[in-house]
């Protein structure tokens, strides 16, 4: 029976807090970002390499020297239907 109470006390508990949050959120004042020369970040210069072919991973080669025989079983519909009594 307590469990039932604190479900229910902390799923309203929750309800609530989300509200408050959500509606803080939308009556708080908009915030403009101020740009600035201070507040620029500088220019990033990205540099990478390729990687050389001596340096790859080569996999080993693999051949297939026989098959097994694939069984199959079909089903042909004859259009004709069992009576069953």
């Amino acid at each position: 029976m307590s469990e039932n109470i604190f479900s229910a006390v902390l799923t309203f508990s929750l309800l609530a807090a989300g509200t408050i949050a959500v509606g803080s959120e939308m009556v708080a004042p908009l915030q403009v970002a101020k740009t600035s020369a201070a507040a620029m970040l500088p220019t990033v210069t990205v540099v990478g390499k390729r990687v050389a072919i001596a340096d790859a991973v080569t996999l080993p080669t693999v051949v297939v020297t026989g098959h097994r025989p694939v069984v199959t079983a079909s089903a042909i519909d004859t259009g004709r239907t069992a009576r069953v009594e």
